[in-house]
């Protein structure tokens, strides 16, 4: 099964077989074996690779949750066996990974030097494809109003929620006006989720923004906004992440919940429950800060 998930990945028996360190004729001789124990062709040989039958696209969705699952098992030993040594691949979203990552990850060098986390900056569709196809064990998500839907094969564990605030030029004639005084302004929007918030919003308040910039990059979209070029919707973690001395922000604009997403049993790798308790830590520290100040 693994052997035929690293040929359909890498498109090619022969690519596969140099990644595996095996000849070409021993990986097809494992893949034709698979093959006759599901009774049917797995894959497709063309000019350029290989291409997955539809069995084999079934097939592929079940060897990505074994590799998964074997990933798991091995860091549960690895950590019995060399007390808290592990690895964890972690995603998160740009402002968690501008925020609530960095003071998470210090100190778990601190405290745990022998747990080592790659660290992937994804926006949560492409943080949940990269838990279903175990690339990764740990993603940091959110979702606006609600609480994401972990769904039946994964587990989700709430951090904590975020106000959405409106971002405007430096003297702008509509600071103290409602969300309706915004419609004949253009829009700048960052990724899909946001998008759907910002037009939600506006939608509730009578009109439809005329998008006019599209960017997930919090610093660009500032940047934008400082220089008179539409306003925004921004939460809060993106300003505390960066925050352009120009701008002008309102509160009132809904709330942005966030939190992580794993496969089932995967809080239970010690590496990966070490990792969840940092960002706790750093999530309730970075709360405190901000009632202080």
């Amino acid at each position: 099964m693994l052997i035929f998930r690293d040929v359909a990945r890498a498109g090619s028996i022969s690519r596969a077989a140099r990644e595996l360190g095996w000849t070409q004729p021993a990986v097809s001789q494992h893949l034709r074996a698979l093959e006759r124990s599901v009774g049917s062709p797995l894959l497709v040989r063309t000019s350029s690779g290989v291409e997955l039958t539809e069995p084999g696209r079934v097939l592929l969705a079940r060897a990505d949750d074994i590799a998964a699952q074997l990933h798991m098992a091995a860091e549960e030993l690895a950590d019995l066996a060399t007390l808290r040594r592990g690895r964890v691949r972690l995603a998160a979203y740009p402002s968690a990974a501008s925020t609530l990552v960095p003071d998470a990850l210090a100190r778990l060098r601190r405290d745990h030097p022998a747990i080592d986390v790659e660290l992937t900056e994804a926006e949560p569709p492409q943080a949940r494809s990269l838990l279903a196809s175990g690339d990764i064990d740990l993603a940091l998500v959110f979702d606006y109003e609600q609480a994401p839907d972990g769904g039946a094969d994964l587990l989700w564990r709430p951090l904590g929620e975020e106000p959405v605030l409106l971002v405007l030029p430096p003297g702008h004639p509509a600071a103290a006006a409602t969300l309706a005084d915004m419609a004949e302004q253009d829009w700048i929007v960052g990724c899909e989720q946001c998008r759907a918030h910002a037009v939600a919003r506006c939608q509730a308040a009578g009109f439809t923004p005329r998008v006019r910039h599209v960017s997930d990059d919090y610093v660009v979209v500032q940047k934008l906004v400082a220089a008179g070029l539409g306003v925004t919707m921004l939460p809060r973690s993106a300003l505390e992440a960066y925050r352009h001395p120009d701008v002008q922000v309102r509160h009132g604009f809904g709330t942005r919940r966030y939190g992580s997403l794993m496969r089932r049993g995967a809080q239970s790798v010690p590496a990966t429950a070490a990792v969840l308790r940092e960002l706790e830590r750093a999530k309730t520290h970075r709360a405190s800060a901000a009632r202080l100040a």
